[in-house]
């Protein structure tokens, strides 16, 4: 129980670990997909030519963050032995609609278990495969379960309550309506609650209706610029890397990949959660409030040539991104040196294999 406790203990630093890795990753396809937007210049997803196959690319490395977070959690709690129960965890995380917050369960349930595993003593005849067949083996079921049997299942129940809800809410009341769906866009940033509030402004923007599209596309933007904007102001409150990945992040924004915020929520979900939400909402009912709307079902400045009320868009977005830094500045810790070093053993799981 010590070590369990000890595990928990030092949750910062797994996730820190994880989002080390993660961060080459989110920036790297992030900005590439950023790029294939602004080569179509109409704020949209890409669907031909070399801008589609830009956005191909970017997509396909972005897609492996959620894996690489996972993977890395467990590796920062059970080295290398992790690795494989963590990546199939985040596949499947992301193939249950689970986004990063599931990625972050799945990580640290494999690195648990994993490190149990390790634990066990085995005759010496099958030690040495114990490494790379039978802790893989078993952390990679045992995670699997999990992900399927527990996380997915709540996940799929959520997402349709929360379908029900936006379908049947009107425009009666716009600052409820406002608060509701930016929080949703900015709590678990392209996973299941995210995609909820969003397919519904895909599809009023199908339906020609666009006052549903304008506050959604600024709630797009806000967690991404306010977390960039506030690692390269609030120096303290962010590790190196973390500012490095800034301008990473405010490009994102601008483009509409809400995603460009995910490393910042991973490695302090318990405050930058809840900032992106407070200040994606107000940004959002102050949309609702002033009739800002958009004819294309994305995000960020680049959609601005097809916004109504213009102004209101930018002050919309100016003042989610105000109050998101504001509130980084006031409730954000400072990071430490400690926190930000992250140790690697690389030696207590080579693989021995005596072939005599």
């Amino acid at each position: 129980m010590s070590d369990l406790v000890k595990i928990l203990k030092n949750t910062r630093q797994h996730l820190m670990n994880g989002v080390s890795y993660m961060l080459p990753v989110v920036v790297g396809g992030g900005i590439l997909m950023a790029l294939a937007v602004l080569m179509t210049g109409e704020g949209a997803t890409p669907e031909t030519g070399l801008a589609a196959d830009v956005w191909q690319i970017g997509s396909s490395a972005l897609g492996m963050m959620v894996p690489v977070l996972s993977a890395y959690i467990a590796a920062s709690i059970a080295d290398r032995p992790g690795i494989a129960p963590g990546l199939a965890g985040g596949v499947l995380a992301d193939a249950i609609g689970a986004g990063f917050l599931g990625g972050i369960v799945s990580g640290l349930f494999a690195g648990i278990v994993c490190y149990y595993l390790k634990k066990i003593q085995l005759p010496k005849a099958i030690r040495s495969v114990q490494s790379i067949i039978i802790i893989p083996v078993v952390g990679i079921f045992l995670t699997g379960v999990l992900m399927l049997y527990v996380v997915g299942t709540p996940i799929a129940a959520l997402m349709s309550l929360l379908t029900n809800f936006l379908t049947t809410m009107n425009d009666g009341n716009k600052i409820i309506l406002g608060l509701i769906v930016g929080a949703m866009i900015a709590f678990d940033l392209g996973g299941p609650v995210n995609k909820t509030a969003y397919s519904l402004m895909v599809a009023t923007v199908g339906m020609g209706i666009y006052t549903y599209a304008g506050p959604c596309a600024i709630a797009i933007a806000v967690p991404p610029m306010g977390c960039g904007i506030a690692s390269v102001v609030l120096k303290k409150k962010f590790s190196q890397e973390e500012q490095q990945a800034g301008i990473g992040a405010i490009a994102m924004g601008l483009v509409g990949i809400t995603e460009g915020a995910i490393s910042y929520a991973s490695a302090d979900p318990v405050h930058i959660i809840p900032i992106n939400m407070i200040s994606t909402a107000v940004a959002t009912a102050l949309a609702y409030v002033l009739n800002v709307s958009c004819a294309a079902a994305w995000g960020g400045l680049i959609v601005l040539p097809v916004a109504g009320n213009r102004i209101g868009y930018v002050i919309s977005l100016a003042v989610g991104i105000v109050i998101h830094v504001g509130l980084c500045a006031v409730f954000k810790k400072d990071v430490s040196a400690a926190t930000e070093e992250i140790v690697a053993d690389d030696n207590d799981d080579d693989v021995d294999i005596d072939f005599e």
